[in-house]
């Protein structure tokens, strides 16, 4: 009776992960998209764009090594030639800027994380509206399965105005990896609480050991996630009804003030100039006790060759805030540049990218939580998957608490600036109250300027 309710308990957590998300649009938004799931036998030509080359920009991450990796298995399939380039997550969005305002990227394929890029990709038309590919029985295989799709994934991938910019290949909530031999030496257990999680830090915190109680992202514009991710907890928000800032709420300052408290009292030497990268090194190395951020390093920590504390990484759920019990929520996806001239091509490769197979290593990886359900309910997958058990179920247990991490407006760069630098700031020791009130009044004209326009 015991395994079949906890059979039953995983099936709708699994659910629940696969429709974690925002917005309205469901599988009915993409025209047709219902329809060629009903295509099983129609014929497609893989080998259609033989002998074309196609450039791919792609973000480093796990996520990103595993596509490249498998890129000849793309090129043996179709005859396309794939050129790609990964770039550090920052970079890749500054490059990416200024190589679509140039009006002629490098790239015929770009990565964007939906919680910074969609609105600005969007608002700018530098992405190709897939719709007409879609529709189109020659360039769709059948394989392409939308039913597949989670609804999480599709309303990331979907315009409100129906445009389909991109398929969706990940979704990211937030998780507390934790060293289970520095908890265990402190005989501590994993907190359930924000105020568990402080105290936790405090009593890990070992300078004199070169141990950090807790790290996380304190480099500018990288760290805002970090501290929504508090924000969310106590019962803070965004934006209003009436489009103004609730950042300089007492909500937002009790979430900077524990911000601070977790980065400048119990993080790192040099904490306010890393990212999700140094904060993934010092934690593989067994040098913090905690560290907040995106499921998809499993595949590092668990990995020999990289990591010195393969076998004593907890996966922990969000400790609950005074107010609500969240985990921060994003996502990925690929689209096609609206200037590239070998668009068949490029839909060629983001079918393949999103595919069965390649959402299948995903998970067996330990590199996401990928959007499609086959994924979660393939056997072979689960059993020789690269991370224990205890990832899968953090995975699935924060996808049930899962709200957007970010405010969904178009200029979320620079959101993400001008907090992140506040943010910085406070590390380095100045107030938070102050520091969001300067930050909030800073921002408002520049959120009301994106509404009017």
């Amino acid at each position: 009776m015991a395994d079949r309710d906890h059979l039953k308990d995983s099936g709708q957590q699994r659910r629940r992960l696969l429709q974690a998300g925002v917005g309205a649009a469901a599988l009915g938004a993409i025209p047709g998209a219902s329809q060629l799931a009903a295509q099983a036998q129609a014929p497609f030509d893989w080998k259609r764009f033989k002998g074309e080359s196609i450039e791919i920009l792609l973000v480093k991450s796990p996520r990103g090594d595993l596509l490249t990796k498998d890129h000849k298995e793309f090129q043996d399939l179709t005859g396309i030639v794939v050129g790609s380039e990964m770039v550090p997550e920052q970079q890749q969005r500054q490059k990416a800027v200024i190589e679509f305002n140039s009006g002629n990227p490098s790239f015929d394929v770009i990565a964007l994380s939906y919680h910074v890029q969609k609105r600005q990709f969007a608002k700018n038309n530098w992405l190709t509206d897939l719709r007409p590919m879609i529709n189109d029985k020659s360039f769709a295989d059948p394989g392409l399965d939308f039913a597949d799709f989670a609804q999480g994934g599709l309303n990331y991938a979907v315009e409100p105005d129906g445009r389909v910019n991109s398929l969706p290949l990940n979704l990211d909530p937030w998780v507390v990896y934790y060293n289970r031999e520095l908890f265990d030496a402190k005989a501590l257990v994993f907190p359930r609480t924000f105020a568990e999680m402080i105290d936790a830090a405090a009593k890990l915190n070992d300078p004199g050991k070169g141990i950090a109680g807790f790290v996380g992202r304190g480099l500018k514009n990288a760290n805002v996630p970090v501290w929504t991710s508090f924000l969310l907890g106590y019962g803070g928000g965004f934006i209003d009804g009436n489009g103004k800032l609730l950042t300089d709420k007492p909500e937002a300052i009790q979430a900077a003030e524990m911000y601070k408290t977790m980065l400048a009292k119990y993080g790192p030497p040099g904490v306010s100039g890393f990212n999700w990268n140094e904060s993934q090194s010092l934690f593989l190395q067994g040098k913090a006790a905690m560290w907040l951020d995106g499921i998809g390093f499993a595949q590092p920590l668990e990995d020999p060759t990289k990591s010195r504390i393969v076998g004593k990484v907890g996966y922990g759920l969000m400790p609950a805030g005074p107010k609500k019990h969240a985990s921060a929520l994003f996502g990925d996806g690929a689209g096609i540049s609206a200037y590239s001239k070998k668009k068949g091509a490029s839909f060629y490769y983001l079918q393949w990218a999103s595919n069965k197979a390649n959402q299948a290593r995903m998970l067996q990886a330990a590199a996401g939580a990928p959007v499609r359900t086959s994924a979660y309910a393939n056997a072979e997958v689960l059993a020789t998957l690269k991370a224990p058990k205890a990832w899968v179920d953090c995975m699935l247990a924060s996808a049930r608490i899962a709200q957007p991490g970010l405010p969904v407006i178009a200029p979320v760069t620079e959101f993400r600036d001008t907090f992140g630098i506040a943010l910085t700031n406070m590390i380095n020791g100045a107030d938070p109250a102050t520091e969001l009130r300067k930050a909030t009044a800073e921002f408002q004209p520049v959120l009301d300027k994106s509404e009017k326009a």
